[in-house]
């Protein structure tokens, strides 16, 4: 940590006691320059804490609510303290409110709203969306103004990934002999994708790692939190919409309000099946799961001559998890979207071998597509810090990187990853991502349809999203 990251004296506050809190004060031991009798957990029905326990760590078993919110957090939460919100089911603008005025950090990985709003039926699909949860943070951040740093959304996807876009962005530069622009002063990030012809985005993971224990009936496996991917599994499908594209998909449609850099799809994201490209097995089938990088990415990158849109890539996220995941999400389709009884988050039980590999995948260009990001597997997580899987580590080096850069940039209010400086954060994440490349690949989503129907090849454009949906 730098000497401006001091955090001598300060709480850490942890809300949510899943893999990932559990992941990230792993982190915290590795680094041994924290004092671990610092950090206070807060969330309910808490297990398998012991080993935290016996770190210094403390814990208040209860579960925050809109009504007893601000009673119990003032109770923890000093000035110049730490909130870590890894919770599900927490309003994360309420917590952001209650942060600006008691003077403390903030951040969280996802924007999450109190438990009820996904299912709320007088709210439209559009109101209930990840689009419309981003649109309202960022009037919040307009009505709070200056004050305490609140990264939001910054673990590893969103979060990280945004920082892999800028670093893939100016590695293309360099292998192309493009000019990277500026504009007052700044590197002109819109305007670098234009030049580049990148037309497509996808954050594009694919996990192999697999259990000992095979999946039982009625049981949900996952990597990481069980109800934090149903939340998204179930959501409607989202993604930023690009200029190049020609064609409306179906079931799709626009929001009535806001920015319009991003569409939705009146299907849930586990339900649409999108062909994506990753180093680990090359060409996959993901999921269209929503989330916020595809539509903080578009906005970041947009591109217009007063009102005229000039560009703007479509930007996804393209997931295939882990086959035990995979298979729990097909029977929860098949149940009805009813959540199987069991579930059970994979760590000790995973078998040697298995890789998280989580980038981002830019297509379009003068080099076909370069995926770039991080390739990690469960064996150097293992080596690296406690309590951690790849999954995990990727999603807590994300996070420890988004506390210290808000430790060292105490004053800049609500900050999204697209706003905070990429080298630093990489710097800092760069010793928990195990192989940080850029690979270039060949690779459209035509290969299946030219090798199905012996089309030729540069017959269709390859990069409308109607070819990533297709057979």
């Amino acid at each position: 940590m730098s000497k401006e990251a001091s955090f001598s004296g300060k709480k850490w506050v942890f809300i949510g006691f899943g893999s990932i809190t559990k992941a990230t004060i792993g982190l915290l031991v590795r680094a041994h320059t924290f004092d671990l009798s610092s950090v206070v957990v807060i969330a309910p029905q808490i297990e398998q804490h012991q080993p935290f326990v016996e770190l210094g760590v403390s814990f208040i078993d209860v579960a925050l609510t809109p009504e007893n919110l601000g009673h119990v957090l003032r109770d923890v939460v000093q000035r110049g303290d730490f909130i870590v919100n890894l919770s599900v089911n927490v309003s994360s603008a309420d917590l952001i409110r209650f942060a600006h005025a008691q003077g403390a950090l903030y951040l969280d990985t996802c924007i999450e709203p109190w438990e009820g709003m996904y299912n709320e039926p007088t709210l439209t699909t559009s109101q209930r969306s990840n689009y419309a949860l981003r649109d309202q943070l960022l009037a919040l951040g307009d009505e709070l103004g200056p004050g305490p740093t609140a990264v939001v959304t910054h673990g590893a996807n969103p979060g990280l990934v945004s920082h892999f876009v800028k670093a893939a962005l100016l590695q293309l530069a360099a292998k192309l002999g493009v000019a990277v622009p500026e504009a007052e002063g700044r590197l002109a990030w819109g305007e670098l994708a234009m030049a580049l012809n990148v037309k497509v985005i996808h954050i594009a993971e694919r996990d192999t790692q697999r259990s000992s224990r095979i999946k039982s009936d009625d049981e949900f496996v996952n990597t990481w939190s069980v109800d934090g991917f149903v939340s998204e599994a179930g959501q409607p499908a989202e993604l930023g919409w690009g200029s190049h594209e020609k064609t409306w998909p179906p079931f799709a449609r626009h929001h009535p309000f806001g920015s319009n850099n991003a569409i939705y799809l009146e299907r849930p994201g586990a339900s649409v099946p999108v062909k994506t490209w990753t180093p680990n097995g090359g060409p996959c089938t993901g999921l269209l799961i929503t989330h916020n990088e595809a539509i903080s990415l578009p906005d970041f990158l947009t591109v217009k001559d007063g009102s005229v849109l000039l560009y703007r890539p479509t930007v996804h996220y393209a997931y295939h998890p882990c086959d035990d995941a995979l298979l729990s999400v097909h029977e929860y389709v098949g149940r009805g979207w009813k959540l199987q009884d069991s579930k059970r988050i994979l760590n000790d039980e995973i078998a040697p071998g298995g890789v998280d590999a989580l980038g981002v995948l830019l297509m379009g260009h003068a080099l076909n597509a370069y995926w770039y990001g991080s390739i990690l597997s469960i064996d150097e997580a293992r080596q690296i810090a406690p309590f951690n899987t790849a999954t995990s580590l990727q999603v807590a080096a994300g996070v420890y990187s988004g506390i210290l850069w808000a430790i060292e940039n105490p004053d800049r209010g609500i900050v999204e990853p697209e706003q905070m400086d990429h080298r630093r954060v990489l710097e800092i994440a760069l010793p928990f991502l195990g192989s940080l490349e850029g690979i270039q690949t060949d690779w459209t989503p035509l290969d299946t349809i030219n090798a199905l129907f012996h089309k030729p090849e540069g017959e269709l454009c390859p990069w409308q999203f109607e070819h990533f949906t297709a057979v």
